[in-house]
């Protein structure tokens, strides 16, 4: 069973072209299944049936797992007996009887129009790292990106005249996202007179965003950035980096943008993902009803 696990894996990487921590946590959730289909003596997977994987499902949740976490776990062992299928390694796939594990999702964190501008005032720009954490927070916002998609921006990746960014997302894939002209003047503002003052020859690579050492931020520093900011604005909300991506999105559907539009800029793989930020937006107009209807 292993070895045919280790063949998924290779597959799921030179093929699927998954990032390293996806395919950690591919082996992760099937080794343990694997060592639970081992206590029953079961040493192959034509002898795996779909009892087996309930009982299996039913004693993670036991230990306490939730449902996002069983979902994954289902969608792993799903993946690998499609795979095993697919190739004749097996006769039949234990897993089409199963029904998938619902996964609650809960909905992300958004900030309002008006939170976001509160917080994107907030740094002195006067100052070479106040003027480093505008730029940062500006395009945040402006392109919805993650925080190690941000970090590893180069210099190479601005292109400023075409009113875009070239960024390497999960999987080493890469996708052009469209700025607008307040990150763009900015960031501009930072490489003339913050950057420079930050760089150290052979320690900033080419990198956008520095520390006081020179070398690119870390998830920590950027962290670090976005609460700072978001105290200061007096913003009573669980903010993190990631917060400003939802908020990107979010915005971008209230305002009648395309769902694919969204997905393409967010370098989501299935349009499920990005469909959570349709349900955010039903959040909002009912809120809204609930907040300023006389019998709401």
């Amino acid at each position: 069973m292993k070895e045919l696990l280790k063949e998924y894996l290779s597959v799921l990487k030179l093929e699927k072209n998954l990032s390293e921590n996806s395919v950690k946590s591919y082996e992760y959730d099937l080794i343990k299944f694997i060592n639970y289909a081992n206590l029953y003596d079961i040493s192959d997977f034509n002898d795996v049936d779909s009892e087996l994987i309930s009982k299996y499902l039913a004693y993670q949740r036991k230990l306490g797992i939730g449902s996002t976490s069983s979902g994954r776990y289902m969608s792993s062992i799903k993946g690998i007996f499609k795979y095993l299928l697919g190739n004749n390694y097996i006769e039949n796939n234990p897993t089409e009887r199963l029904a998938s594990s619902k996964i609650s999702r809960k909905l992300p964190a958004v900030l309002s129009f008006a939170e976001v501008e509160m917080i994107l005032s907030a740094p002195n720009s006067k100052t070479k790292l106040g003027l480093r954490d505008k730029a940062l927070l500006e395009l945040f916002y402006s392109s919805g990106l993650r925080v190690a998609e941000i970090i590893g921006i180069k210099i190479s990746d601005l292109l400023f005249n075409e009113e875009v960014i070239r960024v390497l997302g999960k999987g080493t894939k890469q996708r052009i996202i469209p700025i607008g002209s307040s990150a763009i003047m900015w960031v501009t503002k930072y490489l003339s007179n913050s950057r420079p003052f930050l760089e150290k020859k052979g320690k900033s690579l080419n990198h956008v965003f520095l520390n006081n050492r020179g070398t690119k931020l870390s998830r920590m520093g950027i962290w670090k950035i976005v609460d700072k900011y978001t105290n200061q604005a007096g913003i009573d909300k669980d903010v993190h980096p990631h917060t400003f991506r939802h908020s990107f999105a979010t915005h971008l559907l209230e305002g009648g943008a395309d769902l694919r539009a969204v997905q393409e800029m967010l370098g989501h793989a299935d349009i499920s993902t990005t469909q959570i930020y349709t349900h955010v937006d039903r959040e909002y107009i009912k809120q809204m009803h609930r907040d300023f209807h006389p019998r709401g």
